[in-house]
């Protein structure tokens, strides 16, 4: 039961802090929403800043989980599977559910370097990075880190531009891009 209810709070947080944003959702918003009282939310989470970062593991975790179903590319070239992986970030970005990434907002919501909020952020961001690089380097790409910035960056923009202006196109020239970037990579 109490796995449920930490689960509950957590879904109707999810869905408001993605929905109507972090710093727009106030504790009070979220209890009325799950139907609690909120020493029922601080039972389970000690202050909304916890809150915020079991929100962003969540969502990182879904992330992963939904970006390895859509890049079992088996015996595939480790080019190949990066190009699958960032077909997989960019086709996510394409769902009309989408609904921007949560670490990146949250960056932008808490600015300060040394909160622990956007220090998360930065952190989620860097795992997608780094494991295009990893994967880049299996390929033998010399600059890795170099091609797993600049596909993060046309990621990142993409992810924004189609969540500003929906079919924008903006997936389609990202994918045509990081072709280009991945092909000329050395």
């Amino acid at each position: 039961m109490a796995t449920q209810m930490r689960e509950h709070i957590l879904g109707v947080a999810s869905d408001l802090f993605s929905s109507r944003g972090i710093n727009a959702t106030s504790v009070d918003t979220i209890v009325a929403e799950a139907g609690i009282a909120k020493v029922t939310l601080y039972k389970y989470f000690k202050s909304k800043e916890q809150l915020i970062l079991e929100y962003l593991r969540q969502y990182d975790e879904k992330l992963w989980q939904k970006l390895s179903l859509r890049t079992d590319t088996g015996d595939a070239e480790p080019r190949e599977k990066v190009t699958a992986l960032v077909n997989a970030v960019l086709e996510w970005i394409a769902d009309p559910e989408f609904k921007g990434f949560a670490f990146v907002k949250a960056s932008v919501e808490f600015p300060q370097l040394e909160n622990p909020v956007h220090q998360t952020s930065v952190e989620f961001a860097q795992t997608l990075r780094n494991t295009i690089a990893g994967i880049a380097a299996e390929a033998g790409i010399k600059s890795a880190e170099t091609l797993a910035l600049q596909l993060s960056m046309v990621i990142e923009g993409a992810a924004i531009t189609e969540n500003m202006q929906r079919e924008s196109g903006a997936v389609q020239h990202a994918k045509e891009l990081a072709k280009i970037l991945i092909a000329s990579a050395n």
